[in-house]
C-alpha cells in the first residue's frame, strides 16, 4: 500500500540536527516545508519533500500511491502521549464535585477515594471490560492526532491485577491502531491492606511483582509516585534500581503534591523522564538537565486540579529537555485531548507553539524511548500523520480548545 499525502501549506517534519531530545533553542525547531508532501509505502516513510521534488524522484510511487491533498493545512507526525493511565475500570466523576466543594487530591486518596477507588473497580473488572472501556479511549486519542501512547498499570497493586492490566495493554497493541507503549507502576499508591506496613509493601513490588512482570516481558518501563505520604525518595530508589536491575527503564511520578526530592532522585537513578513536577526544585531542574532527564509536564492535570502549572518556560530555559502529555486518568485529567494540552503548555507554562509541538512529538517519543519510530517525519520511521484544518502551526495554538484534526494515518493507512 503506497499513500501520497502532498501540497501541505506547512509539512513539519520535525527535524532537526539536534540528535537526542531536543532542548533549548532546537525545541523550536520544527524543519518545516512548504508545499510539502509525504510518500509512505506499506506503513513506512519512504520520502519527505517538497511535493514536485517528490513527485519527480517517486513518479511510479506516486501514480500507483492513494493520493490526498493536504493543500492550504498543516501537516505534522501522529501526535505522541508519553503519559497516561488509560487501562482502568469505572469513573470517578462524583470526585470532581468533591473537590468543587473543598476536598484535596490526598483528602479524597485517604478516605479511600482516589486511586483506592479506581484500584477497586479495576480488580473487579474482567480483561474483557477493560478492553472494551480502553479501545472508547483510544479511538478519542485517535481523533485527537495521538497515534502513540504510553500506558501505566497501578490500578491494581496486586499481581493479579497488575497482570492483567499489563495484559491489556498486549492485547490491544495488537489489534488497535494506536501504538501503546506499557509501564509497570505497581507502586502508584500504598494500597489500603498495607497501609501502615509501607516498607512491607515496597519490598512486596521488589520480590514480588518486579520479576514476573520482567520475566513476561510486559512491561518496557517501570515507575513510582515518589510524594509525600506515598512513597519516599529512599522508597522509590529501591523500586527503580531494582527495575534497572532487571531490564526495566526508570520513570518517576516527581514534586505533584511537593517538593519532595523527586526530580533529585530522577537525576540520580538515571530516568528516562521524571513526571508532573509541578513543585519541582530549581536545584532538582538542574540535575535534571545535567542528567539529560526528559520532563514530561502535564497542564491538563494542574488545570483539573487547580493548582498552578509546572514552570514549563523555566525548565526550557534551563536546558530540560520538556515533553507534554494528557495524564488520562479518571481522576486528575479525564481527558483525551493533545491539542487542548499543547495549547495549555502555552497559556499556562507559557511555551511557544513551536516548543509545544517538539514536546507532544519528537521530545514525546524520546521519553517513551521510540524516536527511531516515531515522533518526526523522516524516511525509515512509521507513516504516523496527522493533517490538521489549520494553515500553520501558529494557528494550530492561536485557536485553543478545538480540535483541528481533519485526518490521521498510522503506518500508512488512513484511520480518521
Amino acid at each position: 500500500m503506497i499513500t501520497f499525502i502532498k501540497h501541505a501549506a506547512q509539512l513539519a517534519t520535525l527535524t532537526s540536527s539536534v540528535k537526542g531530545p531536543r532542548t533549548k533553542e532546537s525545541m523550536s525547531e520544527l524543519g518545516i516545508i512548504e508545499d510539502g508532501s509525504v510518500l509512505i509505502e506499506d506503513g513506512v516513510i519512504i520520502a519527505v519533500g517538497k511535493t514536485d521534488e517528490v513527485e519527480k524522484a517517486y513518479p511510479e510511487k506516486v501514480e500507483h500511491a492513494t493520493v490526498y491533498d493536504a493543500t492550504g493545512k498543516l501537516v505534522t507526525p501522529g501526535l505522541v502521549d508519553p503519559h497516561t493511565h488509560v487501562v482502568f475500570g469505572g469513573s470517578r466523576e462524583r470526585e470532581f464535585e468533591m473537590r468543587l466543594e473543598g476536598a484535596t487530591y490526598m483528602e479524597i486518596m485517604n478516605a479511600g477515594g482516589g486511586i483506592h477507588a479506581t484500584t477497586n473497580m479495576t480488580r473487579k473488572a474482567t480483561e474483557n471490560q477493560l478492553i472494551e472501556q480502553t479501545k472508547v479511549r483510544l479511538d478519542s486519542f485517535l481523533k485527537h492526532g495521538v497515534t502513540t501512547v504510553e500506558s501505566k498499570s497501578g490500578y491494581g497493586m496486586d499481581l493479579e491485577t497488575e497482570l492483567k492490566q499489563l495484559r491489556v495493554m498486549q492485547t490491544l497493541q495488537e489489534t488497535h491502531p494506536v501504538d501503546l507503549v506499557p509501564t509497570f507502576m505497581g507502586a502508584h499508591a500504598v494500597p489500603l491492606e498495607y497501609k501502615g506496613k509501607e516498607d512491607e509493601f515496597v519490598q512486596h513490588v521488589i520480590d514480588e511483582m518486579l520479576p514476573v512482570v520482567a520475566e513476561e516481558k510486559l512491561a518496557e518501563f517501570n515507575d513510582v509516585f515518589c510524594e509525600k505520604d506515598v512513597f519516599t525518595p529512599e522508597q522509590s530508589e529501591r523500586i527503580l534500581e531494582a527495575g534497572k536491575n532487571l531490564g526495566l527503564i526508570p520513570k518517576i511520578h516527581a514534586d505533584e503534591i511537593a517538593s519532595y526530592g523527586g526530580a533529585e532522585m530522577a537525576a540520580k537513578v538515571g530516568a528516562i523522564s521524571a513526571e508532573h513536577l509541578l513543585k519541582a526544585s530549581d536545584q532538582g531542574i538542574k540535575d535534571m538537565a545535567e542528567a539529560g532527564v526528559i520532563a514530561c509536564l502535564l497542564p491538563a492535570t494542574a488545570l483539573y486540579l487547580r493548582e498552578e502549572a509546572a514552570r514549563g518556560r523555566y525548565m526550557i530555559d534551563e536546558g530540560v529537555a520538556v515533553a507534554i502529555s494528557t495524564d488520562c486518568n479518571p481522576g486528575s485529567s479525564p481527558t483525551t485531548s493533545m491539542p487542548l494540552v499543547m495549547n495549555l503548555a502555552c497559556i499556562s507554562m507559557r511555551m511557544t507553539p513551536a516548543e509545544a509541538l517538539t514536546a507532544a512529538t519528537y521530545n514525546a517519543a524520546c521519553a517513551i524511548n521510540r524516536e527511531e519510530r516515531v515522533g518526526s517525519l523522516e524516511i525509515g520511521k512509521l507513516g504516523d500523520v496527522v493533517l490538521w484544518d489549520v494553515k500553520n502551526y501558529q494557528e494550530l495554538q492561536y485557536v485553543f480548545g478545538v480540535n483541528h484534526v481533519h485526518s490521521v494515518w498510522k503506518k500508512g493507512k488512513k484511520v480518521v
